[in-house]
């Protein structure tokens, strides 16, 4: 998988399971990934054409998703299992997009 194809999964997923958790919560705050997930879309076409200041700046976005740690412990320590279930979602689908941005890294350093 590329580092563009794994993003856009990523945003996706970020999008989706953000919604669901505005639409159970109601809290303002549950749209924060839905914001992350756009601008990864946005940023989606530069990270194809490997335009490598585009790719830094969906690195820096991806590692703002890992704030999702905050709400998973809040939900683990409520016992809101729903919850639970969706940041580790999110979270999981950040790590992948992470470590397809660093093989792309390390393969585009090694060209």
């Amino acid at each position: 998988m590329k580092a563009h194809t794994a993003s856009r999964i990523n945003a996706i997923i970020l999008i989706v399971i953000g919604a669901w958790g505005y639409v159970e919560s109601g809290s303002l705050t549950s749209n924060i990934p839905v914001f992350i997930g756009l601008v990864l879309l946005l940023l989606n076409k530069g990270i194809r054409n490997q335009n490598k200041l585009i790719a830094h700046i969906a690195v820096i976005v991806t590692l703002l998703s890992f704030a999702n740690i905050m709400p998973l412990k809040g939900a683990l320590e409520d016992g809101r299992n729903d919850a639970v279930l969706r940041v580790i979602i999110m979270l999981t689908s950040s790590v992948y997009a992470m470590i397809y941005f660093i093989k792309s890294f390390i393969e585009a350093r090694k060209k």
